[in-house]
């Protein structure tokens, strides 16, 4: 008769709680401390381009000087993100974001008086160069601090792809909110609000002591070998490479398209449609509960980003523009979840930080190298020939991972569980 009361099988019960949500996450004590501020301080990677690309081209009427010098800044980031992330990791993110924040907003507020000044090309680059090495590494520390909010808890799989996620809304409102900015309110203004976001957020963040990862975190053993030597990542590099170009090639050719049809104005629409692709895409990304092995998912995607990013430079409407815009912002989010997902199982925890900065500066680098050579393809070729530069740099980056794909697969430092939204927890460290 009592059998009546042990029909509540565990079996039956236990699903609902398996898969922890954006809600419960954004709910962890402390978060917002760290997030808020984080949010603001991480506008400056995906502002800085194309605040100097208006800029420099207001001042000088040239593209190409405009790219070239969005493109030192571009390549003095990258070659600077990993020791940001080494130094952040021996010595606390706190000691290096008070000078990084400071350097990073008097050298913005030197590149726009030079600009405003109409200095030479040269003098642009030496503003320039200090502007891009100081850009604060804001993403991979908020990872990191997850990792100290949540320690073991199955969440870390839902802050991951909520961190992903992040990084698409950054590159969605960065770039809209610095277009919006120079063609409405002043081609300065862009610059200036970034070296703003950059100082206030910055300080913010790094007043957030409590959050901070210990100095030393996982100790001061972050003498192995770099992440950089993990074969894996270096295919990462590569296929983030790539991602870049699209960036960049788009920032440069969306704005030389609408200047040459009379409606500047129109860059910010356009931009918006190819960012809102990238946004939605990068929501419905994290909510999968994906069955695919990344790898897999990771080449799948970016063979789709390949092909839609070739068609860019044969599009001479507004609206084919906008569609295909869409189509390619739409493939670029889950090729960034995916390869972030891969470095969990591909570095050892000691090492992460390195490594996502090693990727986030890939973005930049091939953002760089983009809107140099696609500012250059807009003065000398065809409106609209800075398209081609996306195409290539997707199309090379797909050959690379094609060939090396098996280097992505997870290494046994450590066991990961690939579950909720495709990223993978590690449930055991080196």
């Amino acid at each position: 008769m009592g059998s009546a009361v042990t029909t509540t099988d565990p079996a039956k019960t236990s699903p609902a709680p398996s898969r922890p949500g954006y809600g419960q996450l954004l709910r962890t004590r402390g978060a917002w401390t760290f997030l808020l501020p984080g949010f603001a301080a991480r506008q400056p990677f995906a502002m800085l381009t194309i605040s100097i690309v208006l800029l420099v081209q207001h001042t000088t009427g040239s593209y190409g000087a405009a790219g070239a010098t969005a493109a030192a800044t571009g390549v003095s980031m990258a070659l600077f993100a990993p020791y940001s992330g080494r130094l952040a990791d021996r010595y606390g993110q706190r000691a290096v974001l008070l000078p990084g924040v400071l350097v990073h907003a008097l050298a913005g507020l030197t590149l726009t008086g030079l600009a405003l000044a109409h200095a030479p090309l040269w003098a642009l680059f030496a503003a320039a160069v200090p502007t891009g090495a100081s850009v604060p590494q804001i993403g991979p520390m908020v990872r990191a601090r997850w990792g100290v909010t949540l320690k073991d808890s199955p969440l870390m799989t839902t802050a991951a792809a909520f961190e992903s996620v992040t990084d698409e809304l950054t590159f969605v409102l960065g770039p809209l909110l610095a277009t919006a900015l120079c063609t409405a309110v002043a081609p300065a203004a862009g610059l200036l609000t970034e070296a703003a976001l950059t100082l206030v957020g910055g300080l913010l963040f790094a007043a957030q002591k409590r959050t901070q990862p210990p100095v030393g975190a996982g100790h001061a053993r972050v003498e192995h070998a770099s992440a950089l030597r993990i074969p894996g990542v270096r295919v990462l590099v590569v296929t983030f490479l790539g991602i870049g170009t699209v960036f960049g090639g788009m920032q440069v050719s969306l704005a030389a398209f609408t200047e040459s049809i009379g409606e500047p104005g129109l860059n910010g629409v356009l931009y918006g449609t190819f960012a809102a692709g990238n946004m939605l895409s990068g929501i419905l990304c994290g909510a999968i509960a994906w069955k695919v092995a990344p790898q897999r998912r990771l080449v799948v995607g970016y063979t789709a980003l390949a092909l839609v990013a070739s068609a860019l430079w044969t599009a001479h409407s507004v609206l084919l523009l906008a569609a295909l815009g869409l189509l390619v912002g739409m493939c670029i989010a889950p090729a960034l979840i995916t390869g972030y997902t891969l470095v969990e199982g591909l570095v050892p925890a000691g090492a992460r930080t390195e490594a996502f900065t090693w990727l986030t500066g890939a973005v930049a680098l091939g953002q760089a190298a983009a809107v140099t050579v696609a500012g250059q393809l807009e003065d000398r070729l065809w409106t609209g020939a800075g398209f081609l530069v996306p195409m290539t740099g997707t199309v090379l980056a797909l050959v690379t991972l094609a060939a090396l794909r098996s280097r992505l697969a997870a290494r046994a430092h450590s066991r990961t569980v690939a579950r909720g939204v495709g990223h993978r927890s590690p449930v055991a460290v080196d």
